[in-house]
């Protein structure tokens, strides 16, 4: 029997008014269809897919029927999160590395109706028969071309080859410009592409040039400027970020860091701290520039220039988002050119010789370990 899924009390769990194009768009698609979902991140795509997909769980199927395969633990988590605020009364878990694979297995033995995952893990739980395919009818690849990126196309095809192949498909990108291999098993998909349509976003471009090789002194005095309001560094190396961070600690001033070498907590924690505004500036790798839970950012700093077209587009895809205005700015040695690629016009910008350290924020976040091994510490 088809799940008795009302959407206005969906949105009203979610606190949100009413769906915006993309979500009425795969709600009102062609069910029986495979469908490509295209749309910049902070779109709602997550609710896009997930709407449709509900309309379509059986309450007396007692296996999985919707997997879901995304290409990193906070994708994963915040799907999760996003499913579970809709109140919807389906199970659903979530597998991914850094997680106890034993819990993993005993939370599958009873199946969830959704199961979301990172390839690698939802491998090895596959082999370790720990959950079974037989009767998902709805195979969803999350962000497919972050996956293929991170290297993943290997476990992603040990998986879609042991999904029946009449299972309905829905892939999602955040990039225009995505080839579908074969292997992906897609028939004449619906394509919804919300990039092609025009907002009402702004985005600024500035440059700050820099004495020298070393751009540690311009950013500093660029973060005094702006740090006030919420605000991602991105460079192409995890080495970076951390030596950016020695500094800017020795300095006085707040943030965090994000990138892919931390444990998974330390990551969450800077997430939430960006959230809930105890932090407003965090130093990161490309690793924050999509599929994350983070709130609109006003500034974007470039510390280092992003290699190709897309990488740029991700990362400023944080800012500027639908009706919001935003800032891109690119510190730039003296050598330094801005790529071919970004075509938009730049201002010049130049920054006060003697910095301020912006406010302190109004609160600090305190995290409270509380698990068993901690109090039996105790």
């Amino acid at each position: 029997m088809k799940a008795n899924i009302n959407v206005q009390e969906i949105l009203s769990n979610l606190k949100i008014e009413s769906l915006n194009s993309i979500q009425e768009a795969a709600l009102s698609a062609d069910p029986a269809k495979d469908m490509i979902l295209i749309a910049p991140t902070g779109s709602g795509k997550t609710l896009a897919f997930l709407l449709p997909v509900i309309k379509k769980l059986d309450t007396e199927t007692k296996d999985i029927q919707v997997l879901i395969v995304c290409p990193s633990r906070e994708l994963a988590l915040q799907t999760e999160n996003v499913f579970r605020s809709m109140k919807t009364g389906f199970k659903i878990n979530t597998c991914y590395g850094g997680h106890s694979v034993q819990v993993e297995i005993n939370n599958l033995t009873t199946p969830p109706a959704i199961l979301i995952g990172t390839p690698g893990r939802l491998v090895h739980l596959l082999r370790k028969k720990a959950w079974s395919t037989g009767l998902i009818k709805t195979l969803i690849l999350d962000e497919f071309d972050k996956s293929l990126e991170f290297g993943f196309q290997d476990d992603m095809i040990y998986l879609i080859d042991r999904i029946d192949k009449s299972a309905k498909r829905i892939l999602t990108s955040a990039t225009k410009a995505i080839e579908i291999p074969e292997f992906a098993g897609m028939r004449s998909p619906i394509t919804l592409n919300l990039t092609e349509q025009k907002t009402a976003g702004v985005l600024s471009i500035k440059t700050v040039k820099s004495e020298g090789t070393d751009k540690l002194d311009a950013l500093f005095r660029l973060l005094c400027y702006v740090g006030h309001e919420s605000t991602l560094v991105f460079c192409n190396h995890r080495e970076t970020v951390e030596r950016i961070s020695e500094l800017l600690a020795d300095k006085g001033l707040k943030h965090d860091i994000f990138h892919g070498k931390l444990e998974q907590d330390e990551r969450e924690r800077a997430l939430l701290k960006l959230r809930n505004e105890s932090i407003q500036i965090l130093i990161t790798t490309d690793l924050a520039s999509r599929g994350l839970d983070i709130p609109e950012i006003k500034h974007i700093i470039h510390y280092q220039m992003p290699h190709t077209p897309e990488a740029f587009i991700h990362r400023n895809g944080r800012t500027a988002r639908m009706f919001a205005s935003g800032t891109a700015y690119f510190i730039m040695s003296e050598k330094e050119y801005l790529p071919e690629f970004i075509t938009e016009g730049s201002e010049e910008m130049v920054l006060p010789e003697t910095p301020k350290l912006p406010p302190k924020p109004d609160w600090e976040t305190l995290y409270i370990a509380g698990g068993k091994k901690d109090k039996k510490a105790n």
